[in-house]
């Protein structure tokens, strides 16, 4: 063979060698992850005892007088809330509602209105009605708080959760653990696909899925609820059971990885 033609042959040679590296690349069932873009959602939850309560008590009346439903509610609301400072002093006091509305008899399922005359609704009495929200931290005393009020109120919610405070501090630890998952997975996925986790290079971290990866975490607080009908008068009222629980507060998170 000429000089000429074994210049020929090894320049096709060298032009061939990629080709022939991807098909047998192709061959081996291995996909190319070089520049791949990975979306990987990650999850963290933190949990914790309920540190503060909030407890709505009520008191509702109803006569054919309202100034003597009025009177009443006002005066059983005035005992109840000095009862509830007297046993808790450091708790926040809040009057959310307050309301008086008539009450008007039953309407029949076939009225017989007489001809040329309009039915006319008279009230047969007045319902009047008040609440007030009562917020604690000392919760170890609150079934005996509660108990004291329950003489002149009822209860109508109890509502267990976190301070602000220490929501603030679980927080970091929320964060902490959410991004850590993150990491945890993405070592998963680099072991998955063959490859080095130190190739992976976070290109975007979105907290709490506002790039629409993901639903956004909601705190889980326990709620218990309770009867709000009213109670007899007694000397002694035995406590109530109130078990304060936990919240769990989670978070999600969408994180952006390239491999080089």
């Amino acid at each position: 063979m000429r000089p000429s033609h074994l210049i020929l042959a090894a320049s096709f040679g060298l032009a061939l060698a990629p080709a022939l590296n991807a098909q047998a690349q192709n061959a081996s069932g291995v996909a190319t992850t070089s520049g791949t873009l990975v979306i990987v959602p990650a999850f963290g939850e933190v949990k914790h005892a309920n540190d503060e309560a909030t407890v709505t008590f009520s008191v509702e009346e109803q006569d054919k007088d309202r100034t003597a439903a009025t009177a009443r509610v006002n005066q059983k609301m005035k005992q109840g809330t000095e009862i509830v400072r007297r046993e808790d002093p450091q708790a926040e006091l809040k009057t959310v509602n307050y309301y008086s509305y008539p009450v008007y008899p039953e309407v029949p399922d076939n009225p017989r209105p007489l001809a040329g005359q309009a039915a006319r609704r008279i009230p047969i009495g007045w319902r009047v009605g008040q609440y007030l929200e009562l917020k604690t931290r000392k919760l170890d005393s609150l079934p005996k708080t509660a108990a004291a009020a329950q003489q002149v109120l009822g209860i109508s919610n109890i509502d267990y959760h976190l301070s602000p405070e220490l929501t603030r501090k679980l927080d970091d630890e929320r964060i902490a653990a959410t991004y850590r998952n993150l990491n945890e997975r993405i070592a998963s996925i680099a072991r998955a696909m063959g490859r080095n986790v130190n190739d992976a290079v976070i290109d975007t971290v979105d907290f709490e899925g506002s790039g629409h990866y993901a639903n956004q975490g909601v705190p889980e607080a326990m709620m218990v609820q309770v009867s709000g009908a009213r109670r007899k008068m007694a000397d002694e009222m035995p406590e109530p059971s109130f078990e304060p629980g936990e919240t769990r507060l989670q978070m999600r998170l969408v994180g952006k990885v390239k491999f080089r």
